[in-house]
């Protein structure tokens, strides 16, 4: 499996809650088109941290890179109108604390 990780803070005076239902809401999407295997979506709590890292933290699980890649073209053309569900919660992210990372299952079998 691919671990796709997102690290991001919702931009000030957003409200926490309706920032996590907009990005389950394209999340659910995702997996109900097959374009993603699983997710999941936490949020800090009491800000306790050894590190500088945003609020939200959204780990998406691939089969494989084609199945990602597959994901991201799905955005990209709009299949099944799901770039307004983008759209929804990527305009309240705070592109200043964004932060992503690609891990994978290891050893590979």
């Amino acid at each position: 499996m691919d671990y796709y990780h997102i690290w991001a803070d919702p931009i000030e005076g957003t409200d926490a809650k309706d920032f996590a239902i907009k990005m389950k809401r394209f999340l659910d999407q995702l997996v109900k088109m097959n374009k993603m295997e699983s997710y999941k979506l936490t949020r800090m709590k009491l800000g306790f941290r050894s590190m500088d890292i945003p609020e939200f933290h959204i780990m998406m699980q691939f089969k494989n890179m084609q199945q990602l890649d597959n994901a991201m073209t799905a955005v990209l053309n709009d299949e099944e109108k799901i770039e307004d569900a983008h759209v929804g919660f990527n305009q309240m992210v705070d592109i200043e604390t964004i932060q992503h990372a690609l891990y994978r299952d290891y050893p590979d079998e």
